[in-house]
């Protein structure tokens, strides 16, 4: 199943709206005869690319896949059926399809006579799908805050430099989670400090994300500006309550969205919603503080990479701005899932941790 869940996550950010899904099967012998990953939307599922790997050798076999076969048939054919056509006569699964649609290949399996059981590595199978599975389960996409900063939490210096903080390894690492990322997304500040390119370069085969630059008063994205050079698609969200004339922009697709709530900045959940509807199933937050502060005080951030450099500046940014935390009580507790080197630089991956129960 860990082979499995290696193979899906070679899927992701190319198969959006679908789910990453892996599979591995096992011959009756229970030696692997066939191994595959979903590699776009619309393509042939995992286990189809696995069962045409594994030929004959997978008649009386095993299937062990990242997310229930799938019951329906959409752009291709039942999975369930596919496995059993194919003389699979057991299927281990990690996650329970939980769509109206796709669900019960558990119980199709079952009822023709296979072996059937669910639920191994659920959690890690759910980490890697962990974008799909929120779109499903919560109507928004994933939102992935990452940051760079030193070790006393800055991101740049007090004359405003930040070039660079983090070594050329780390850099290259950004790369990688646009990548997987369907949606890139910066705030006014950023525009305005960085001009930002945010598409993805030096990883090869990479599908290149929407830029998404949050201008609320259409007075920052200038014509020259780098988001706007067609290496990848760009969208302009602006208040809806601005002139049309003032909004148009050559390059770029422009969203109209309502005000924040005392009007300052655009809605986190109407700018998440109208992504959704637009079939992203992942953000990566790259903006600065003052849009990350605003997405935590929403409750909005779903997974957080910090990327610390070993420097300190004692002045500058902070990483994170005003989230509306006043007391140590009310912190954001995250649970760390991840703690690796990247060059000189900590990379630290985290997800927002269980409530604690209260004490009595």
């Amino acid at each position: 199943m860990r082979r499995a869940i290696e193979l899906a996550a070679r899927g992701l950010g190319h198969t959006r709206p679908n789910p990453v899904v892996g599979c591995v099967i096992l011959g009756p012998d229970g030696e692997v005869a066939g191994e595959g990953w979903h590699r776009r939307a619309g393509g042939p599922h995992a286990e189809v690319h696995a069962l045409a790997e594994a030929g004959e050798a997978a008649r009386g076999g095993t299937a062990v896949v990242t997310l229930e076969p799938c019951n329906h048939t959409g752009r291709t054919g039942p999975c369930a059926r596919a496995l059993l056509a194919a003389g699979i006569t057991r299927v281990v699964y990690a996650v329970p399809d939980p769509t109206a649609d796709a669900r019960g290949g558990a119980a199709t399996l079952a009822a023709a006579g296979a072996e059937v059981s669910g639920g191994l590595l659920r959690a890690e199978a759910e980490a890697v799908n962990a974008a799909w599975l929120t779109a499903v389960r919560l109507g928004r996409p994933l939102v992935h805050w990452k940051y760079a900063a030193t070790l006393d939490g800055r991101t740049a210096a007090a004359d405003g430099t930040s070039r660079w903080i983090t070594s050329a390894a780390s850099r290259a690492d950004v790369h990688r989670l646009r990548a997987e990322s369907d949606a890139v997304l910066v705030g006014s500040g950023t525009l305005r400090a960085d001009d930002p390119h945010l598409a993805v370069r030096g990883v090869p085969g990479a599908a290149q994300p929407l830029r998404v630059a949050l201008d609320t008063e259409a007075a920052v994205v200038k014509p020259g500006a780098r988001i706007l050079d067609g290496a990848a698609p760009t969208l302009i969200a602006v208040a809806d309550d601005l002139p049309a004339g003032r909004t148009a922009t050559p390059g770029a697709e422009v969203v109209r969205l309502p005000r924040a709530d005392g009007g300052r900045g655009l809605s986190l959940p109407a700018l998440l919603a109208e992504l959704h509807r637009r079939e992203i199933r992942s953000v990566l937050l790259e903006g600065g503080p003052v849009l990350a502060g605003a997405f935590a005080a929403a409750g909005l951030i779903d997974r957080v990479t910090g990327y610390l450099a070993p420097a300190l500046l004692g002045a500058g940014p902070q990483a994170l701005g005003d989230a509306g935390i006043t007391t140590v009580s009310r912190a954001l507790r995250l649970a760390v899932t991840g703690l690796t080197r990247t060059g000189p630089d900590l990379r630290i991956t985290a997800v927002p941790a269980p409530a604690a129960p209260e004490e009595s």
